[in-house]
């Protein structure tokens, strides 16, 4: 066992959080078998690099405006599947937000020249390891960790098959469409000296974005259709919201716009209660790397530190009957006094993914079904129910 430490100050979690020099990231072993990412297990200055280069084509609601389409055209087709399902029979609807945001991601990445079948290829050999990141590492045939770390080759393969083509292409001066694939776009990008992303970096990012994003995402969306199917005032605002927004557009728009998504005020409260609410069993995971004084404590070097943004997002000093539902709550800004809440973290290592993990009538069969806590809660029956279609009035 390595020893480590729980930090449980918000102003000590946030100065563990955003000190690069005294904490480097440390997550299990198993949990970076997806995570090889250029933005993790780098210096501070080579991460900011890093950052510098992908912060334009990722982050920010006028990058993301780009991948707005086919994001739509992906949410309305998974929701149309799973309604016609649901007639049937009743579908896992955890199983159905994994499926729709890994698709989404993948697409993202590499959609646009590329047959479904490969895009479904990824999507599948995903699946091992997601399941393995919370085992236990044993390379050995039979356990998740060994097929998870040769899918992940498997899918190395895939992806730097495609950046090679792309790349091809580019060099020949084949005709690249103005709806770029994200690889594209960072094949294309440079620093002030002139130095591109490595090929394997781009692939260590399709990576890192598809597992950090998707479970993430996916949880998110499981638990904001159950909240809004239990609170019938909250989904009675967030209908006429959208039916405003709907009656407002020209009538030559047929497709959703970033301008529209701005105007969805509460739907952003209710999203920011559905990821306040959530606890999430997996902490920010930290390791001092030399010995840091924080409080009056020494936390020794080589230690491991954990922070559970939980313990903020439902502490009563920050958030009034942290258990209670209520989107009302985000009315004013002083929720987030003193910073209180961060579910994409701190620092110059925040989420990449925010901004797209935002994007993004269902009626739960066992309502009061137990809960798994590992790695986000979630019902043991994962959340068996029905989707239905309704119509915007």
């Amino acid at each position: 066992m390595k020893p480590g430490i729980v930090v449980h100050t918000l102003e000590a979690s946030r100065k563990v959080l955003s000190d690069e020099n005294k904490f480097k990231l440390a997550y299990p072993e198993t949990h970076l078998i997806a995570t090889q990412s250029p933005l993790i297990n780098v210096s501070s200055e080579e991460h900011k690099r890093f950052r510098r280069l992908i912060t334009t084509p990722i982050l920010g609601y006028n990058s993301l405006a780009k991948f707005l389409d086919p994001i739509e055209s992906i949410v309305i087709e998974s929701l149309e599947e799973m309604a016609s399902r649901s007639t049937k029979q009743p579908v896992m609807l955890i199983k159905e937000t994994m499926a729709l945001s890994l698709r989404v991601i993948v697409h993202i990445f590499i959609g646009s020249y590329h047959h479904h079948n490969t895009i479904q290829k990824v999507q599948h050999l995903f699946g091992a390891i997601d399941e393995a990141s919370f085992s236990w590492p044993i390379n050995f045939p039979g356990f998740p960790y060994y097929k998870a770390l040769k899918n992940r080759k498997k899918v190395e393969e895939i992806v730097k098959s495609i950046v090679e083509e792309r790349k091809l292409m580019i060099k020949n001066g084949s005709e690249v469409t103005e709806k770029k694939d994200l690889v594209d776009i960072l094949l294309e990008v440079e620093d002030v000296d002139g130095r591109k992303l490595k090929d394997e970096d781009i692939v260590n990012m399709l990576m890192a974005f598809s597992f950090a994003g998707h479970l993430t995402t996916a949880t998110a969306l499981m638990w904001s259709m159950v909240y809004l199917t239990k609170n019938t005032l909250v989904l009675k605002k967030v209908k006429e919201e959208q039916e405003e927004i709907l009656k407002s557009r020209p009538s030559s728009q047929k497709h959703l716009s970033m301008e529209e998504i701005k105007k969805m005020v509460y739907l952003t409260k209710v999203i920011n209660e559905v990821l306040r609410i959530i606890q999430w069993a997996i902490p920010f995971c930290r390791k001092a790397t030399t010995d840091v004084e924080i409080n009056g404590y020494i936390i020794p070097k080589g230690w491991s530190v954990f922070i559970w943004q939980r313990d903020y997002h439902r502490s009563p000093e920050y958030f009034p009957n942290p258990e209670e539902f209520n989107p009302s709550r985000w009315d004013n800004n002083d929720n987030t006094k003193g910073g209180a809440f961060f579910p994409f973290g701190v620092g110059t290592r925040i989420c990449p993914g925010r901004d797209l993990s935002k994007i993004e009538m269902f009626e739960q069969i066992n309502p009061e079904c137990p809960l798994s806590y590992m790695p986000a809660p979630m019902p043991k029956d994962n959340c068996l129910g029905k989707v239905t279609k309704v119509t915007m009035e």
